[in-house]
């Protein structure tokens, strides 16, 4: 029997030999015993003991549900009954249940304490009701990269001349010496899959890592009655949760208490409107969703995949493969180089088919390779596959399908580095956007200061009491001020014992503001809160700065209204004012002016001016007129230490920085010319400095004209960093926007780039967000800035090594092909050049770190080509040096170093290999003379290159029957570094050629205009 009803025994006098005093899982089993033996006891008393009727329900009803698949589980509601509650919402089972309170007690949760914080606690109930975690659909594993790998055309096209020349060899030399020519394409290939699958999988493990730490949000749970930060995945079924604006719901659970509590479920059924949770009609709160207003604690009743969220999360396949736009773009121009080089590759089949059954090509003793009637169809077959083998292979060197791998592992390296950097990568694509950005729109709290709040000054009226301390204020102001600090704030105050100290949770602001009044003016969080009741709150919102409460005293039941936030907004609403000696005065024209002046002065020395207000009505609403100022506070928050530097350097990089604040206008230009965004001279005279509501009240037309001189926007709002961001894009800016609050998501979508604060910022700001700036600091955004911008830096030393490699290669063996019938270079050779320069090469150039000279240049535009007349410059100077050495030595070679054809063409070989070695260092610097500059710094590309160099030798001298190689003398190995170390003077001397800023391609544009017009 699993459900046994439990009739309220201690309604009846039934009295059992039960020992006084039990423990705690004593007392549980004490108490099935009794409900086990009322029932029996009613079932006796029956009248028709055999009906199956179900006995009538009492009014004090409860079920009492005992798992038997859970044995050693101790709590008194089972796994299944709990999944159901918020799951099918129904509220009559609930409140047959006994209410959230009863489930609150079968799951032995202190609903003001919370759960206990003992760890054989938490692991107790992780063993009953399971982990915050669901399962993932398995990661991709190494075997699918190298299936995928083996769907690439060429790959195939290669593989079947491979196992044909094979083939044939053995058949026509035996299988001792046949298998050379076949072998060595299988195996060359392997190599390139193998070395391609191994960095694909690497990297998709990274992004993997990379999106479970951003799944690790921090929830604020109660444990212990101490309101502490733990891991959403370390959240157990009981867990007291504390929910504010802009917060997820971590799991499936049951509200508790709160007010004006309204959440946004369209993560879930895909309903924009906000959904009003409470205690009497909609306890429920799914997991997964998002806090739209308000502020509450709830207990939670399912985690992991026993929530919706988790199931719905379990059947999601989360694409690794994200296409950036500059993926986008490099495969265009693979696509364009990959259709020359099938040009190429298909005029070299024809011209060698051609030769080959003209009689033209010749076999080593001179010979006619085919012969009309002589020539066995063996021969015919061997002789076109290797033609057709070396045509494929040119089109795998003409390929640059290095490019997106390079791509990929900037991105990767980039987003490692940054997450040590204190900036965490969401969107691939905004690593790169970020380095074309020409804006920052950044916030001042926590980002341009510390966010260490404290409170430094104290008024009364016009009374400054900050010297003489709260003595000096009258009892009944303070006794306000307590009440309204006390009620009217989303933080709270634990002290474990009367000795220890006082611990503050909360916002910053809050925390500042708790703290003043506990230690300042003795205020006790508790006894306020037992002094009264709660009647209605507005939770503190970025569009009216300010939060209230209505409450009434549990001693007269007269009804007070409190309301704090931003002096002005505040001050706005009072018709009076308390003096310190507690005297009521009118806030007239002097009276108001002279506040004015008290919140200026302290707004003029960086401090954020906090009003408190009250007011005592018969009404049962929130009036925001007629109050009283009780007091105002100034919080001190210092700029971070290294922001006016970071400023500087992007003031130096061409990047604009705007302030976008909520603080008043005098606040904002004290801290922005401490920072370095104001220069002197730079105010609202000169259209640098605006308020919110007036840059709102502009027309679309002043807003354009006017939007690029705004440094500083003070008192804004959501809505105006949204326009801001708006008028900017229209001017063609890239525009980066730093955001922290829910009413930041518009605006930091909107963005081309969207920075989320990683501390103060809300799950619905981190969500909207592409970055998440871990610190909160502003220094940290400008390290993403030269991150991009060094992302895509080495994606263009990548390309400009790559094409050169790609014409030199294409030129010579076509000119080879053409002239003599005579592919220089190997399908081997040519598979270890592609190795070489797409997979080792790419490593190399990828993860070169940020230059300081990368924020001496202005922004990359929009619409900026992505291979700079400086790089085609590069590009034309180092592959005309290649294609002269090579065809050279492919036309003059013997005679010049009096060698056999087999030595030409393994000299051939090793110096295209080495040119490609010594131009990997001019890579490093498209336009500075010193391509050594750092290279010490860089241990990866120093392994590398040698790497690469111990392999080419191992090619040249140890293998070759595998690579077709003849080993040579020490004297041939100086002239192959010779010739590929006179790429270092060259793209010396080049640099020294100046280039048009138009790209070239314009021209070309601007040519084919004219010639459409004249037709």
């Amino acid at each position: 029997m699993t459900t046994i009803l439990d009739l309220d025994y201690g309604q009846f006098n039934i009295s059992l030999s039960m020992p006084g005093s039990v423990s705690k899982y004593g007392a549980k089993w004490q108490q099935a015993f009794l409900q086990i033996y009322c029932s029996r006891a009613f079932q006796v008393q029956c009248k028709h003991p055999h009906s199956k009727a179900v006995p009538v329900k009492s009014p004090s009803f409860t079920a009492l549900i005992i798992d038997s698949n859970s044995p050693n589980s101790t709590f008194s509601i089972d796994l299944a009954e709990l999944n159901s509650l918020v799951k099918e919402k129904d509220l009559d089972r609930i409140h047959k249940l006994g209410g959230v309170e009863a489930v609150a007690s079968a799951l032995e949760t202190d609903l003001s304490a919370g759960i206990s914080s003992d760890p054989e606690d938490v692991s107790r109930r992780q063993r009953a009701f399971g982990s915050n975690t669901y399962k993932k659909p398995p990661a991709k594993g190494l075997l699918y990269f190298v299936v995928e790998a083996f769907k690439d055309l060429t790959i195939l096209i290669l593989l079947g001349c491979a196992a044909l020349s094979l083939g044939f060899g053995i058949k026509e030399h035996g299988i001792s010496d046949g298998w050379y020519d076949g072998g060595s394409i299988f195996v060359a290939v392997f190599l390139v899959i193998a070395v391609s699958s191994l960095s694909n999988f690497r990297q998709s493990r990274q992004f993997e890592k990379l999106s479970r730490v951003s799944g690790n949000i921090q929830i604020e749970v109660i444990r212990n009655s101490r309101r502490q930060q733990v891991s959403i995945f370390d959240i157990v079924v009981g867990d007291v949760v504390c929910l504010k604006i802009g917060d997820q719901v971590p799991a499936d659970g049951l509200f508790l208490d709160g007010h004006s509590l309204r959440v946004d479920e369209s993560s879930m059924t895909g309903e924009s409107d906000h959904v009003e949770v409470n205690q009497s009609s909609n306890p429920f709160l799914v997991s997964g969703t998002k806090v739209a207003d308000g502020y509450a604690r709830m207990i939670v009743t399912s985690v992991g995949m026993n929530t919706m969220w988790g199931e719905m999360m379990s059947s999601i396949n989360r694409d690794e493969t994200e296409q950036t736009p500059l993926q986008v773009r490099l495969n265009k121009l693979t696509s364009s180089i990959g259709k020359v080089g099938l040009a190429v590759a298909f005029l070299v089949l024809v011209v060698l088919l051609a030769r080959y059954f003209t009689g033209t090509t010749k076999d080593e003793n001179g010979n006619p390779e085919f012969v009309r009637g002589v020539s066995t169809a063996d021969d015919i077959v061997n002789a076109v596959v290797g033609i057709v083998a070396a045509a494929v292979t040119i089109i795998v060197v003409a390929i640059p399908e290095g490019l997106p791998l390079a791509v990929t592992l900037t991105l990767a390296y980039s987003m490692k580095r940054m997450m040590s950097d204190q900036a965490m990568v969401r969107k691939l694509s905004a690593c790169e956007t970020m380095g074309s950005a020409t804006t920052i729109c950044t916030d001042k709290t926590g980002t341009l200061t510390l966010n260490q709040m404290k409170v430094t000054k104290f008024w009364v009226g016009e009374d400054s009491v900050t010297d003489t301390g709260s003595s000096s204020v009258s009892k009944r102001v303070l006794e306000s001020i307590r009440e309204g600090v006390a009620l009217n704030t989303t933080g709270s105050v634990f002290r474990a014992s009367s000795g220890s100290e006082f611990e503050f949770s909360g916002s910053p602001t809050e925390k500042a503001i708790l703290s003043w009044a506990v230690l300042e003016l003795n205020m006790d969080m508790e006894e306020e809160k037992k002094k009264n009741t709660i009647l209605q709150v507005e939770a503190f919102n970025s569009q009216k700065k300010r939060s209230g409460v209505l409450l009434r005293s549990n001693a007269d039941g007269s009804i007070h209204i409190h309301w704090k936030g931003a002096a002005e907004m505040v001050l706005a609403m009072c018709s009076s004012y308390y003096d310190a000696s507690g005297v009521l005065r009118d806030l007239d024209g002097e009276g108001m002016m002279k506040i004015e002046n008290v919140i200026q002065g302290m707004a003029a020395m960086s401090l954020r001016c906090i009003a408190f207000a009250h007011k005592e009505t018969s009404q049962t609403r929130l009036e925001e007129d007629e109050l009283t100022l009780l007091g105002l506070i100034g919080i001190k928050d210092p700029c971070r230490p290294g922001v006016k530097g970071a400023v500087e350097a992007c003031h130096q990089a061409g990047v604009t920085i705007k302030m976008i604040t909520g603080d008043n206008v005098f606040t904002a230009k004290a801290i922005a010319t401490e920072c370095g965004i104001l220069s002197l001279g730079e105010d609202e005279s000169t259209g640098a400095v605006v308020e919110g509501v007036e840059f709102r009240n502009y027309t679309p037309e002043e807003r354009l004209a006017k939007v690029e001189k705004i440094r500083v926007m003070a008192r804004s709002s959501p809505f105006d960093k949204l326009l801001m961001v708006q008028c900017l894009k229209q001017k063609g800016h890239v525009v980066a926007v730093t955001g922290d609050g829910t009413n930041d998501a518009p605006a930091l979508k909107e963005a081309d780039i969207g920075l989320s604060m990683g501390i103060q910022g809300t799950e619905v700001a981190k969500e909207s967000s592409d970055i998440i700036i871990l610190d909160d600091n502003f220094g940290s955004v400008a390290t993403v800035l030269r991150w991009g911008r060094c992302v895509y830096n080495n994606i263009q030393k990548f390309i400009q090594f790559q094409l050169t490699v790609n014409v030199a290669a294409l030129v010579v063996n076509f000119i080879a092909a053409v002239s003599s019938g005579d592919v220089p270079l190997t399908a081997v050779q040519l598979l270890w050049v592609n190795l070489i320069m797409d997979t080792l090469g790419a490593l190399a150039l990828a993860t070169e770190r940020p230059t300081r000279e990368l924020m001496e240049k202005p922004p990359v535009g929009r619409t900026a080509p992505l291979i700079t007349n400086i790089m085609w410059r590069n590009i034309a100077a180092q592959a005309a040096y290649q294609m002269a050495v090579l065809l050279t030595l492919q036309f003059r070679g013997e005679s010049i170093f009096n060698v056999s054809n087999e030595v030409n063409r393994t000299l051939i070989f090793n110096a295209f290999v080495l040119c490609q070695v010594f131009n990997e260092f001019n890579a490093r610097k498209l336009e500075k003379k010193n391509v050594f500059e750092g290279i010490h710094r860089n241990k990866l590309f120093v392994g590398i290159i040698f790497i690469t160099i111990v392999l080419q030798a191992v090619m040249v001298e140890f293998l070759k029957r595998f690579a077709d190689t003849e080993r040579l003398t020490w004297g041939q190995w100086g002239v192959c570094i010779s010739i590929g170390a006179v790429s270092w003077p060259i793209g010396f001397i080049v640099k020294f050629i100046p280039v048009p800023e138009t790209p070239i391609f314009s021209y070309l544009k601007v040519l084919r205009k004219k010639f459409m017009s004249k037709n």
